[in-house]
């Protein structure tokens, strides 16, 4: 069995529905060779990232920046993995009550040092919510979560 690691900050309702909704998408029933785990940034560390074959990052924009809870989870995670998960598949969704360039700029500079490979480019979901935001985050967990289990990536 492959595994996808989705590691979400999730403080409001709405960014719980999408961390739930990212969840649902990837236990997609079709998906036969695929386990799902999710976890919160803060719960989630290197050993986590060692055992998975994907990850799914989640975040706020808080300040023009990523969650605190996300920054914190790679100051613990990155010297760890740093070695030993070069080309690890990898997808962003940011929750951007603005424009969410800051914090998407920041991941993909964590990202880029780690050597991960971005699968899709990162989604920002910008502005007031939108129920579409939900149908966006299926997506890209669905694409990641089928390409890993094909072995697309």
């Amino acid at each position: 069995m492959k595994q996808l690691l989705i590691i979400a900050h999730a403080p409001s309702e709405n960014t719980r529905l999408l961390r739930d909704t990212a969840y649902r998408a990837a236990c997609h029933p079709d998906l036969e060779q695929l386990s799902c785990v999710v976890k919160a940034p803060l719960d989630a560390g290197p050993e986590d990232v060692l055992a998975c074959d994907a990850i799914l990052l989640g975040t706020t924009e808080n300040l023009g920046y990523m969650s605190g809870a996300l920054k914190d989870f790679f100051d613990r995670s990155y010297y760890s993995v740093l070695e030993h998960k070069y080309g690890l598949p990898c997808a962003l969704y940011v929750r951007a009550g603005h424009d969410g360039t800051g914090t998407q700029r920041a991941v993909e500079s964590i990202v880029s040092g780690l050597r991960w490979r971005w699968v899709q480019p990162p989604l920002i979901l910008r502005g007031s919510w939108q129920q579409s935001f939900a149908d966006q985050v299926e997506e890209l967990s669905m694409t990641l979560a089928f390409s890993v289990d094909n072995g697309i990536v």
